[in-house]
């Protein structure tokens, strides 16, 4: 006779962290509407910066970075220094797998389209500071182990992009008996975008941990204090999503077949980075948590710096600039995708850590992740 026994019931999820998914595509659709709407409110975005930083896109990234990199228990993320297998491989997709494959991607898919081809070759030399730490958090990923490799590739950032811009721009067509493209790259740019998208909310985030468990204890920090800021991570999520298309919607539906173009490489790159990320983490022995955190950091770019550059070097209405600009609109979707990708692979592939753990975005309140 089977069982009477009532099955617990899940508690129900608020609306927020269901429909994180819509919440996302509504902000895109929002800044799509208000840049043709308001044409004039996209310009008047552009023109609010300092120097190369879009002040708008810095307030959201800030907010969105903030409450995460408050969540760091920096004493564990020392930790995270003696890990060489997840220091090597991370170091090793992001410096050379990475600009190598957006390299091939954009001479594949775009021989024809030099100005968008060179875009995305910046875009590929670029790698993630920023956004990356909001989707190892909705992953699940290892937060300690998320900081300690965003800080890691901002220093390899301001000593490798020129240089390597130099090698994929012109010494390899070169080799390869390709035609070749002459840039020169700022290095202030490229520092002031580490300083500001990373070094900011990092020492917020490390201070607030600081200052907050010495005068009132962990307990208290992570019990009370985390969950009243966590939830501002994904409103500055949402906002710098409408910032981005609003600034760039005029350009995204001025020029719809282009854009087709410029983002099937992206695409590409983005599942390619993730799997092979993925793929190595589980063959060198990883957990889930640093298994994801390897994938995610090697999938995301630094589209700020990407942007900043194309700008600075080919001018604002370059085909370069266009390529930097597309690259955020796609990566947006793409990895709130790999997101749930990681979760379903999670009890799949990482069966005891898995082991009686949730499987899906919805299992995790933001609250908890953010």
């Amino acid at each position: 006779m089977p069982s009477t026994a009532a099955t617990p019931t899940p508690p129900r999820l608020g609306t927020t962290d269901r429909f994180l998914p819509v919440w996302i595509l509504a902000a895109m659709g929002l800044g799509l509407l208000l840049a043709v709407l308001f044409p004039a409110l996209g310009q008047a975005l552009h023109a609010f910066q300092i120097g190369s930083v879009s002040i708008p896109i810095a307030v959201g990234l800030l907010v969105m970075m903030y409450p995460v990199l408050a969540r760091v228990r920096y004493s564990d993320a020392r930790a995270v220094a003696g890990d060489r297998k997840l220091l090597v491989s991370s170091l090793v997709l992001n410096w050379v797998v990475g600009p190598a494959l957006m390299f091939a991607l954009a001479w594949a898919l775009l021989p024809d389209l030099p100005e968008y081809r060179t875009g995305l070759i910046i875009v590929g030399l670029a790698r993630c500071i920023a956004m990356v730490l909001i989707w190892n958090d909705l992953a699940c990923g290892d937060r300690e182990a998320a900081a300690f490799l965003v800080a890691v590739n901002s220093v390899f950032q301001v000593i490798a992009f020129a240089s390597l811009g130099w090698f994929y721009l012109q010494v390899l067509p070169a080799w390869l008996g390709l035609s070749t493209t002459s840039a020169q790259f700022s290095l202030w740019a490229i520092t002031v975008s580490v300083l500001v998208f990373l070094g900011i909310p990092l020492l917020a985030g490390f201070l607030s941990r600081r200052i907050g468990e010495r005068t009132r204890g962990r307990a208290w920090y992570e019990g009370t204090f985390l969950p009243k800021v966590g939830p501002f991570a994904l409103y500055g999520l949402l906002f710098t999503i409408v910032m981005l298309f609003t600034l760039q919607g005029q350009q995204v539906i001025g020029r719809p077949l282009e854009i087709v173009r410029i983002a099937l490489p992206l695409l590409v790159y983005f599942a390619v980075m993730f799997a092979a990320g993925f793929v190595a983490g589980k063959l060198i022995g990883l957990s889930y948590e640093r298994t994801t955190t390897l994938a995610f950091t090697a999938a995301g770019n630094n589209f700020e710096l990407a942007i900043a550059v194309a700008i600075g070097t080919f001018g604002a209405t370059s085909g370069q600039a266009l390529a930097g600009i597309v690259g955020p609109l796609i990566e947006v979707p793409a990895l709130v995708a790999l997101v749930y990708v990681a979760l379903w692979l999670r009890p799949r592939l990482f069966k005891r850590a898995g082991a009686g753990a949730p499987a899906t975005l919805q299992d995790f309140p933001v609250a908890d992740r953010v």
